[in-house]
Order: structure tokens, then C-alpha cells, then sequence
């Protein structure tokens, strides 16, 4: 590829975009009137707040730890299970690494897109506003229905209820242009997504998002995630009403597309020597954390698990999710979405860094083996 639209069109940086404060500003301004520790910080173990209909108040901005879904969100489902053309559409468009992106032309994404990232919650007894950068989106809790047969929107339409303490929102009547992820996943108009929304305390919240399209796929499944409360930040202003101005400079070569398809067979233990847990460093080669500023404190490290999975390797990217599969590419060489990992090795043969060649060129230490002995 000549040109890449930005760093979020890496891999990496897909997981720096969803797991970090990425619409983030006013870093350092106290959120008024949240419980706090002696020494000040966010208590996030203090008990769920409930509104004055005895809800629990979901308000605030959350953070989930898409991961992978972000860029493969039916990375669970085996094969067989996504039906032929969605797959073979899915291919082309990894192979053109992506460039049909509707984003990528300012168009909306469906409603449910918004808990893959940072969105911002605003709760009322009769409905509940998500909002994430220029996006916003309602759900409909006065007891109405979902509408029958309505005219399709990029969005969707969404209406909530309340499971106990769960917020169970049921999302319907999606047109067909939007993706289901990065990678290009489709839906029909047939698209109906349930998530459920569970704060377990004042600062974690359990999400889970069912996908159920039966044009498109041969059945329903379901991603679970986890929300940390963001408190003392704000979210930034992002404005792409002027449209895009690069997708006419992003060039696929047919040398691109071949590498992309390119999987050359390794020994499952050669292959092995390169799991492990990863430390993403900085160009100084510091730790850094899921912020991308240097690792101090009880801030969370930014980390990279890689795995293997019968003869090949896959990847969890920083904040958790999905393991995604790697092409291989050579022995120390493995892509997925036109993005390279390289792995560094000791005289032994075990990987000792992982270096990223892409717009970001990241380096990530080799830190312990998988938990559990995987």
C-alpha cells in the first residue's frame, strides 16, 4: 500500500484508538460529586448509584475493552457459521485492506458500534443518550415497542428495559451499508442486536452484545466485554462533516492483495517458541500504558498476548477481546490486515520482542509465558 488513512488504520493503533482516552480532553479536571479515596483518586469499588426510580445509573464515560472485536467481530464464530457470500465478501474486503470503509466517508455506523470504544452515557426514566466523539444515539425506554417494518436507518432503531439491574436494549431496522467492525463483517436489513448492559460496582460494568442476522449468518452469537468508568476527562469534539479527503490516495497493489494471502506453513514448535505476553514500549523502548504515556503508577500496561492455535499463531491486542488469527508470512514474519509483525529471537529460537512494521513501527517485549501454561 502507498498510503495509510491514519494511524488508526493499524492494526496497533486500532487497539490504542479503542482501548485508550482517544476522544479524550480536560485530562486533569475532577468529575464532580464521584466517590474518592483518601488520596483523592476515583473509588470504582464503591457501590452502583441508583436513580430516583431506583435504577441503577448507568451515567458517566465508559471505556470497554473491545480488542479484536473491534477489527473482527465474529472472530467466535467457527467455520461454516458465517454464510458463503458474507464470508466472501468479508475476504474482498480484508483484501482491500478495508478501503469501502463507510467511515472512511463520514457515514454513520449502526447504534451497537458505540460500546466497542469510549461512549458517554446520560440517563433519564424515559430514555438513555450514548454519545462517542460526533456520534450519538438514543434508546427508548418509556415501555414502547420496537416499530414494525420501519423504513431502515443507519443506525437503527433502539428501545431498553430493565432486566433486574441489567439494561437490555433490543436494536433493529439497520439498512445494509454499514459494517459490522473494522474488517469489513456485513448485515442485512434482517440485523437485530440485543446488549446488555451491568454495572457491577461505580466503576466496572459488564457488556454483552448479541448479533442476530439470519440472512447472513447460520446463528446468533455473542461478544462479552468489560466498561471501566473514565472519570476526570471529557470527551473531544470530532467533526468529519467536510467528508474525506485520502481514500482517493489509498492504493491497493495486487502485490498488497498477494501478501495478504500469503500463508506459508511453520512447525507448530517453532511456532510455540513465540507465545507469550508482550510489553508494548515506547521509542525510548519504556513501558508504556493503555494511555500510550509512559507506565507509572497503577496505570494499566499496555500488553500483547500471542497464542497458538493448532498451526497458527493469533493475537490479543492491547485492552483484551478477541484472539485474532495471524497470516504467516515466513518464519519470523506474520500479517493480518496489511499490517507486519516481526518477530525478534534469541540463539534459541524464542522471540524475545515483537516489532511492528507499519505507520507506528511499535515494538512490544516479551515479558512471561501464557497464563494457565496455553
Amino acid at each position: 500500500m502507498r498510503f495509510r488513512l491514519s494511524a488508526s488504520t493499524t492494526l496497533l493503533g486500532i487497539a490504542t484508538f479503542t482501548s485508550t482516552g482517544a476522544y479524550a480532553q480536560w485530562l486533569n479536571y475532577p468529575t464532580p460529586g464521584i466517590p474518592r479515596l483518601p488520596d483523592g483518586k476515583p473509588n470504582l469499588a464503591a457501590p452502583v448509584r441508583k436513580t430516583p426510580d431506583g435504577k441503577p445509573d448507568l451515567s458517566g464515560i465508559w471505556q470497554t475493552n473491545a480488542g479484536g472485536y473491534a477489527l473482527n467481530i465474529a472472530s467466535d464464530l467457527k467455520p461454516g457459521e458465517i454464510q458463503p457470500w458474507a464470508d466472501t465478501l468479508y475476504r474482498q474486503r480484508t483484501e482491500n485492506f478495508g478501503i469501502e470503509n463507510p467511515g472512511y466517508r463520514c457515514l454513520p455506523e449502526i447504534g451497537p458500534a458505540m460500546s466497542l470504544g469510549m461512549f458517554k452515557v446520560f440517563q433519564t426514566p424515559s430514555a438513555i443518550a450514548f454519545l462517542s466523539g460526533g456520534e450519538s444515539r438514543q434508546v427508548l425506554t418509556d415501555g414502547r415497542n420496537l416499530p414494525e417494518d420501519p423504513n431502515p436507518t443507519w443506525q437503527g432503531y433502539s428501545v431498553g428495559h430493565w432486566d433486574g439491574d441489567t439494561l437490555v436494549v433490543e436494536s433493529a431496522g439497520f439498512n445494509d451499508k454499514t459494517w459490522l467492525d473494522f474488517g469489513g463483517h456485513p448485515h442485512t436489513e434482517t440485523l437485530r442486536v440485543t446488549e446488555r448492559f451491568h454495572r457491577k460496582d461505580f466503576g466496572h460494568m459488564e457488556v454483552q452484545i448479541t448479533f442476530n442476522d439470519p440472512k447472513a449468518y447460520n446463528k446468533p452469537w455473542t461478544i462479552s466485554m468489560n466498561a471501566e468508568l473514565m472519570p476526570d476527562t471529557e470527551l473531544l469534539e470530532y467533526v468529519c462533516n467536510e467528508n474525506e479527503r485520502d481514500v482517493k490516495h489509498f492504493l491497493v497493489t495486487e502485490e498488497d492483495r498477494k501478501r495478504s494471502r500469503t500463508n506459508v506453513q511453520v512447525a507448530p514448535a517453532v511456532l510455540a517458541k513465540y507465545t507469550g505476553i508482550y510489553q508494548v514500549v515506547n521509542a525510548e523502548g519504556k513501558p508504556v500504558g493503555r494511555d500510550g504515556k509512559v507506565l507509572t503508577g497503577d496505570a494499566k500496561p499496555s500488553t500483547i498476548m500471542i497464542a497458538l492455535a493448532e498451526d497458527h499463531l493469533t493475537i490479543q491486542l492491547p485492552g483484551g477481546g478477541a484472539q485474532i488469527a495471524l497470516n504467516t508470512e515466513s518464519e519470523t514474519t506474520f500479517g493480518v490486515f496489511g499490517e507486519t509483525f516481526e518477530f525478534v529471537r534469541d540463539a534459541q529460537g524464542a522471540a524475545t520482542q515483537i516489532v511492528e512494521r507499519g505507520l507506528g513501527n511499535m515494538k512490544a517485549i516479551r515479558q512471561r509465558d501464557l497464563p494457565n501454561g496455553k
